[in-house]
């Protein structure tokens, strides 16, 4: 099969990991795939085409680095990737945003082609039944892709009988895996052998609910007095989201703000006794959970989006009520029994090798670009 990946979008954020470990899944089936992205703008100090570069997925086309869709102004990168779906000969065309979308569906259209389109949906929620949506997501798409089984269930009807997959994200489970070597990371975060660590990995904005991070914190900390919180992770709010909040409940002292990491990431993650997330980012299939259950970590979180799918409560992890008296009490449940907070890591673990490799991932979705591309056949 001859894959497309296409995305709109310059940054290593939210769905290029994905889609990049996804391709790398493909290549290694015996497909060939090829990459379409944008170029960085100068002085950026990490993006989607570095990280694609490494792995040998050079953009195959230049694409205009631009938000949202512009029927007038996208028409040079429409017709790019027309021709391109001429010469290589695609089979299929998955993207991972609505202006992506448009641009394969304009690409697709002009000329007689069995070329399927694909889409990634990243969101955890139910897709609002929009006009727009009704048709980008129906009859504009050959197969939805959504972060996890009930998210597809939940969208089912706005496809119409057409194909649609739901299928957890995917982690290196080469790089994350339960290791010993926490201890220097330990200590190189300024974490005494005696200190219980809660943490999390989450960009610092407004909507991911840091405030009731910290007050269920502060709850923890006046009933353990070696408890510590680990946030790792920046954003453009970081001093006023998190910095300036902690410091006013008196806290400071016990919050690590280890900012974001790259090489070290893993490790750093593997400082951690308890994981928590509270609110999914632009990522809905909540990459950092999956990586800590890799891990071998315990988590703890709510029930947004597709959480309560990935984390069994009571046998991975715990799920809370958003109350900062109910994420206390859950971080406080795990890090008083050493034993539960081991047995549920190692279940976490074993659940991450059997369900989220990247070889799992690329099996569904080969699957719906089967479906796919056998019902654009019948449409034809």
């Amino acid at each position: 099969m001859r894959i497309l990946q296409l995305t709109s979008d310059w940054k290593w954020t939210g769905p290029a990991e994905p889609m990049l470990r996804l391709a790398e899944a493909q290549r290694a089936r015996g497909h060939t795939v090829v990459m379409v992205y944008p170029s960085a703008p100068a002085g950026a100090n990490r993006s989607l085409a570095t990280e694609a570069e490494a792995a040998a997925f050079a953009s195959a086309a230049p694409l205009e680095r631009r938000r949202g869709v512009h029927p007038l102004g996208d028409r040079a990168d429409a017709a790019r990737l027309r021709e391109l779906l001429r010469v290589q000969a695609i089979d299929v065309v998955h993207c991972w945003h609505t202006r992506d979308h448009v641009l394969a569906w304009r690409a697709a259209r002009g000329r007689r082609n069995d070329t399927a389109i694909v889409r990634s949906y990243r969101s955890a929620e139910r897709i609002a039944r929009t006009p727009w949506n009704r048709w980008l997501f129906g009859p504009a798409s050959d197969g939805l892709l959504c972060v996890s089984p009930e998210t597809a269930r939940s969208n089912a009807a706005l496809r119409g009988g057409r194909p649609i997959a739901g299928a957890f994200g995917a982690v290196e489970l080469g790089r994350f895996q339960p290791a010993q070597g926490e201890r220097a990371a330990r200590a190189a975060l300024g974490f005494a052998p005696e200190h219980e660590v809660v943490g999390i990995v989450a960009r610092a904005q407004r909507h991911r609910r840091f405030e009731l991070l910290f007050e269920a914190a502060t709850l923890l900390f006046a009933r353990r007095p070696n408890a510590r919180l680990l946030i790792v992770g920046r954003g453009t709010h970081h001093t006023e989201v998190a910095r300036e909040p902690a410091a006013r409940l008196g806290i400071a002292e016990r919050v690590v703000f280890a900012g974001y990491r790259v090489g070290d990431y893993a490790d750093v993650l593997r400082a951690i006794d308890v994981f928590t997330f509270l609110v999914p980012g632009s990522d809905g299939s909540c990459r950092a959970v999956l990586e800590a259950a890799a891990c071998g970590i315990p988590a703890v979180t709510t029930r947004r989006g597709a959480l309560a799918e990935i984390v069994v409560d009571g046998e991975t992890g715990l799920l809370a009520d958003e109350t900062p008296e109910s994420l206390a009490a859950a971080w406080e449940a795990l890090l008083a029994d050493p034993a539960r907070r081991a047995a549920l890591g190692a279940a976490a673990s074993r659940r991450a090798q059997r369900l989220f490799a990247p070889e799992k991932l690329a099996d569904a979705v080969l699957r719906l670009y089967g479906e796919a591309s056998s019902a654009r056949s019948k449409r034809a």
